[in-house]
C-alpha cells in the first residue's frame, strides 16, 4: 500500500511538472503550424507578384516551408525543457548517420539545386528524360513531377534528372511532327502531295515558318510512302499529328 502511494505521489508530481509543459508545447505546435501555413500562403502571394518564374517560386517555397517547420520543432522541444544544444548535437550525429544512409536523397537535393541554377526545363515544359515523357507540373526539393500524355503522374528523382539526358520539346517554341502517309500506286501522286500540303496549310495550328514539307520517301511494295513534316507549337502536337488522318 505504501509503495502504491509513493508511485501515485510520483505520478502526480510528474503530471504537475510536465503537464503544463506538454500542454504549452502542444499549444505552440498548433498555433505555430497555423502561423507557418499563413506565412506560406502570404509568401506565395508575394512571389506570384514578382518576376521570378513559377519553377523558382515553388522551389523557394519548399525550402522555406522546411526551414519554418524545423524552427517550430525546436521551439516545441525548448518548451519541454529539453536542452536544445544537446538536442542539436544529437540531431547532428543522427543527421550524419542518416545522411550516409540517404546519399541518394542528398544527391536528389543537389540535383534540384542544379536544375534551379541551370534551368534545363521549367514548369509547363514538355520533356523526355529517364525513359519517360510528360509535361512538368512541379519541381520540389527532391523530385520532378510530370504528367504524361495519357494523364499519368510520373515522379522522377532530381538526381537522375540532373545527371541524365533531357529532351526539352518546349524550349525552342516549336516542334516538328514526323509523319508517314501511304498512297496507292493507282492514285495521282502529284494530286496526293497537293492534298497533303493543303491539309497542312489549312490547319491554323501548323506554323508557316518553317514551311511544312511533303515528299516521297520510298516506293514500298504496295504503296508510295510520303514523309510529312509540319512544325507546330508543342501544345498542338497531337492535333497536327492526327490532321492527315482526317482527310
Amino acid at each position: 500500500m505504501e509503495n502504491a502511494n509513493i508511485l501515485l505521489e510520483k505520478a502526480l508530481d510528474f503530471v504537475t511538472y510536465y503537464g503544463p509543459k506538454v500542454l504549452g508545447a502542444l499549444l505552440i505546435f498548433i498555433i505555430g503550424s497555423w502561423i507557418v501555413k499563413k506565412m506560406m500562403i502570404g509568401t506565395g502571394k508575394i512571389l506570384s507578384k514578382t518576376k521570378y518564374d513559377l519553377t523558382l517560386q515553388q522551389f523557394f517555397q519548399n525550402i522555406l516551408s522546411w526551414a519554418l517547420k524545423i524552427v517550430l520543432i525546436l521551439l516545441v522541444v525548448s518548451t519541454l525543457s529539453i536542452d536544445i544544444t544537446a538536442f542539436a548535437a544529437i540531431i547532428a550525429a543522427a543527421g550524419l548517420a542518416v545522411g550516409l544512409a540517404l546519399q541518394g536523397s542528398l544527391s536528389n537535393f543537389a540535383g534540384g539545386v542544379v536544375i534551379m541554377v541551370f534551368k534545363p526545363y521549367k514548369i509547363g515544359d514538355l520533356v523526355e528524360a529517364q525513359g519517360v515523357i510528360g509535361e512538368v507540373s512541379e519541381i520540389d526539393i527532391f523530385n520532378t513531377r510530370l504528367v504524361s500524355p495519357d494523364n499519368k503522374k510520373i515522379i522522377v528523382p532530381n538526381g537522375a534528372m540532373a545527371n541524365g539526358n533531357i529532351i526539352n520539346y518546349t524550349a525552342e517554341g516549336k516542334i516538328r511532327v514526323d509523319l508517314e502517309v501511304g498512297v496507292s500506286y493507282d492514285s495521282d501522286i502529284k494530286k496526293a502531295k497537293d492534298v497533303l500540303l493543303k491539309v497542312l496549310t489549312d490547319n491554323s495550328k501548323v506554323l508557316k515558318s518553317p514551311a511544312p514539307f511533303v515528299g516521297v520517301s520510298q516506293l514500298a511494295d504496295s504503296s508510295v510512302q510520303f514523309v510529312v513534316r509540319p512544325y507546330c507549337k508543342p501544345a498542338d502536337y497531337w492535333d497536327v499529328y492526327l490532321a492527315p488522318m482526317k482527310m
